[in-house]
């Protein structure tokens, strides 16, 4: 009789142990069970198992451990009867913070904070160049003031980033009097520094993509919201696409564009991005400055909502806030409300219409609601004007050419360096013209401003 094969066995999946803190005077989006319960899916998508949680309500946090004494009594006794090999915390740790609590809870038990989880998602999701050398720098920066201890083999930090993409290898030869600890500090700036000029070659990639879109004069729709929202099952459905789809946080990061046929022959490019969070580490929004600039430079954004969510007003308002922070809350918007299938109560869905401004019930998994939402992107991309004064110089001729093109010219003023155009273009074109745009107490051109000037004298 012939023997098996032996199948590998999967590694077991590590024990975790969840706190989280409600700040009396933090301005928070979510409730601290909401909270935890959204760091309980990011602990999932990163392959740990969550064992229980603990809760403390404090008026600032503890000096030395974070939260009280007491509780880290309390948490330590917790960790070693369920086993946990790892206590997560929902809020950023300073590095004082991790070091003590470690030293308290025990050598066997790993601290780490949410952001070091999220950064740990984002590791093994990141499959492009770009995504790989982003998640690395985010990574050595949030790492490089919690270093305390020799590290002897930095290429197997930041998601396996230190042998790749021109990486400085090992440890340099230390220098008289320097201690391990300078040494392996010297080596990740070093590195920190190679990945940004690296970043800086792919922004200037993304610079030139992105003028060579203008030029083709297709408008661009970035697709906004929170992590698991729906993004790419909606651009898989609008462009048959088949982008990576699964039902967990962070699933896609590299951002992916797709053209799309709207109502009345128009096309425009839809361009899938990384799902927001709260919390979202300040690290990670400074690495991906370069893909979170597709959204800062599209027309038009497109906000899914995944309606049938408990707190979806929330997850909405945290998006608003992200796009805040990035420099893109003056780009137009129209909203998705996706998985409206899922909601018991079906009239639910038109009643939370009323609360999002240009909005749409859809299902992008079954295809319900598409054509109206199609309908609202053609409407503001190609039919809704603005009103808008600009004064653009001579040297942005191209913009002079768009505006005369497209929009609706009303009034031109000739001045010495430069032309005032008044008149209304479509929506979609407003970012690109917001540079230039004449504030309320400035319709006068400088060339009339002389002119008075000199009557006056």
């Amino acid at each position: 009789m012939a023997k098996k094969t032996p199948q590998p066995t999967t590694p077991p999946r590590e024990r975790a142990f969840l706190v989280g803190v409600d700040l009396r005077d933090a301005d928070q989006i979510l409730s601290l069970d909401d909270s935890l319960a959204e760091l309980a899916l990011l602990a999932d998508t990163a392959g740990v198992d969550v064992v229980g949680e603990l809760t403390q309500r404090l008026s600032r946090p503890h000096v030395e451990t974070y939260i009280g004494p007491g509780k880290v009594e309390e948490l330590k006794a917790l960790a070693e009867e369920t086993l946990s090999e790892v206590v997560i915390f929902d809020d950023e740790l300073s590095p004082r913070h991790q070091r003590e609590l470690e030293k308290a809870l025990g050598r066997n038990i790993r601290v780490i904070d949410r952001t070091a989880l999220i950064l740990d998602i984002f590791a093994q999701h990141a499959h492009t160049k770009e995504g790989m050398l982003q998640v690395e720098l985010a990574q050595y920066e949030y790492n490089l003031p919690r270093l305390t201890r020799a590290w002897t083999h930095l290429e197997r930090q930041a998601g396996g980033g230190g042998g790749r993409a021109g990486s400085t290898g090992g440890v340099g030869l230390r220098g008289p009097g320097e201690t391990q600890l300078e040494v392996d500090r010297r080596n990740i700036r070093r590195r920190i520094a190679h990945i940004k000029k690296e970043l800086e070659k792919v922004e200037a990639y993304r610079m030139r993509y992105r003028a060579q879109r203008r030029r083709s004069r297709i408008p661009t729709v970035a697709l906004v919201g929170y992590t698991n929202a729906g993004k790419s099952t909606l651009i898989n459905r609008l462009a048959k696409a088949n982008v990576y789809v699964a039902n967990q946080l962070f699933a896609t990061l590299d951002p992916t564009t797709r053209r799309v046929q709207l109502p009345g022959d128009n096309l425009a490019l839809f361009t899938d991005t990384v799902g927001f969070i709260q919390k979202l580490p300040t690290a990670l929004v400074e690495a991906f400055h370069a893909t979170l600039e597709e959204i800062a430079e599209a027309d038009l954004l497109l906000h899914m909502v995944d309606i049938s969510h408990p707190n979806a007003l929330g997850q909405y308002q945290a998006v608003l806030e992200t796009l805040e922070e990035i420099g893109a809350s003056h780009i137009p918007m129209v909203t998705a409300l996706n998985k409206a299938d899922q909601l018991k109560d079906p009239e639910k869905a038109a009643r939370v219409l009323q609360n999002f401004p240009k909005s749409v019930a859809v299902s992008a998994l079954k295809g319900t609601g598409i054509d109206d939402l199609l309908l609202l992107v053609q409407g503001e991309l190609f039919e809704a004007f603005e009103q808008i004064g600009v004064r653009l110089p001579y040297k942005e001729g191209a913009l002079i050419s768009l505006f005369h093109e497209l929009g609706q010219v009303g009034r031109v003023e000739h001045e010495r360096g430069g032309v005032i155009i008044h008149g209304s273009i479509p929506g979609r074109l407003l970012a690109q013209f917001a540079p230039w745009k004449i504030k309320p107490n400035e319709n006068l051109s400088r060339s009339t401003e002389e002119e008075t000037d000199l009557e006056e004298v």
